[in-house]
């Protein structure tokens, strides 16, 4: 698998790493096992990395890793579109949500994103503000921990397209495009609330 370290802010360290052959699952592991490695010194085959269990239905499952049996103290995050997977590592304090996209989308793609984006009603035809549009909706709805509960329509960006929010609750996410490639990348991180 090829993968690359991506220019993030600062306390978020993430990798962007692509490989049609290899399942999901083992590129997610393989990167996490990458980032704990570089962070804490170790050799990569020296750090475990597991799913964490399920706590209900429909629960997105996060990866946690161990180093010597102990687990890390990092947050691993991690986002996965088509052969492409960012894989992230940060503070337990922080939230953050992650949204991977191909820079072309398809048709099908295409129309989802315009049927829910709805800053977009008059100019369709504009796919780069689209694409910076939703990618940043995604991350703020995947930092939130709700994901598709809340509906796109719901999330609010301010105009320069930095800070995105959910307005019944507090706190405001700062949005960094990290795009890489073809790849459109988008980070919405923020302290956890105390």
């Amino acid at each position: 698998m090829q993968s690359v370290l991506l220019e993030t802010p600062d306390g978020i360290t993430a990798r962007l790493g692509w490989d049609p052959k290899l399942p999901e699952h083992d590129r997610k592991r393989q990167l996490a096992k990458e980032l704990v490695a570089s962070r804490l010194s170790v050799e990569p085959k020296d750090v475990r990395v597991e799913r964490e269990a399920p706590g209900t239905f429909g629960f997105h499952t996060q990866l946690i890793a161990e180093v010597g049996g102990q687990e890390v103290p990092f947050k691993l995050r991690n986002a996965s579109f088509r052969a492409a997977t960012v894989v992230a590592l940060v503070d337990p304090a922080m939230q953050l949500g992650i949204d991977l996209r191909d820079a072309h989308p398809d048709e099908n793609e295409l129309h989802v994103m315009q049927r829910h984006s709805h800053l977009f009603a008059a100019d369709e035809s504009d796919l780069p503000k689209l694409l910076a549009h939703w990618t940043r909706v995604q991350a703020v709805r995947d930092a939130d921990g709700r994901g598709a509960r809340v509906a796109a329509d719901h999330v609010r960006l301010d105009s320069p397209l930095v800070k995105g929010w959910i307005p019944d609750r507090k706190v405001q996410y700062r949005l960094a495009d990290v795009s890489r490639d073809s790849w459109i990348i988008t980070l919405a991180y923020a302290q956890a609330p105390a």
